[in-house]
């Protein structure tokens, strides 16, 4: 059945809202039905289902405080940033159908709707500045300082200040928010009788916080830090 498929897998969900496919409650049909009605290839629904539940695993042995930094730079705008574009709007998505037709059953929906909502507001132009300005920047003095540039002293224009914005911003800003949607959710905990909606839709912020984590932790405590104390090194050599 529809729904079954999601109760096991919430990643799921994406794939049968992509080909418009109820799978809440009363989407007590199978596969083959649901596809069938709505004239979609069953191979091909079968398939991007497939590749939605193909998990792809990080080690927790990766030595992350060893990367050059340019490298991370990357690894975070594929791994994390790429992400959060595609998962913030899809989980507003998710989260607005559910709360309009149970709000008035789960009171607390309207403030989790608007604390995402601030999230995806700030978080989208931080990427975005991230990734046109500092991160720019990153990679040019790190490629300077790792090929011993003569003129690397030059490029140096005190990373200092900006990045602290950034962190005190990303600090400020995703802690209060993460915080509070935790607090609402229970620690994204669904009630016993939650229909699959429900379920789906506090999966899907369990999933995004805990990237943020992680995002955060790798610029706040690995890159901007390190990026910071080589600029610093790279002035003593002028």
């Amino acid at each position: 059945m529809v729904t079954d498929i999601v109760t096991s897998d919430y990643r799921t969900a994406s794939v049968f809202r992509k080909y418009n496919i109820d799978f809440c409650c009363g989407a007590k049909i199978p596969l083959e039905t649901a596809c069938t009605m709505r004239g979609l290839s069953v191979e091909t629904v079968k398939s991007d289902l497939e590749n939605a539940i193909r998990t792809i695993s990080v080690s927790t042995s990766l030595r992350f405080d060893e990367w050059k930094l340019d490298f991370m730079a990357d690894y975070i705008v594929r791994m994390h940033h790429d992400y959060l574009k595609t998962a913030l709007p899809e989980t507003m998505e998710f989260l607005k159908r559910f709360a309009d037709g149970h709000r008035k059953k789960y009171g607390y929906l309207t403030e989790l709707e608007n604390v995402f909502l601030d999230l995806i507001q700030e978080m989208l132009p931080h990427l975005t500045q991230e990734e046109e300005i500092l991160f720019p920047y990153i990679r040019q003095i790190a490629h300077a300082y790792y090929n011993n540039e003569p003129y690397a002293g030059l490029l140096v224009r005190t990373l200092s200040k900006p990045v602290a914005d950034v962190m005190k911003h990303e600090h400020e800003t995703v802690s209060r928010v993460l915080n509070r949607m935790r607090e609402l959710t229970g620690n994204y905990a669904a009630p016993q009788n939650a229909c699959t909606s429900h379920k789906v839709a506090f999966l899907k912020l369990l999933e995004i916080d805990n990237d943020l984590v992680q995002h955060m932790h790798l610029e706040n405590n690995i890159l901007f830090p390190k990026a910071i104390a080589m600029e610093k090194e790279m002035l003593q050599r002028k």
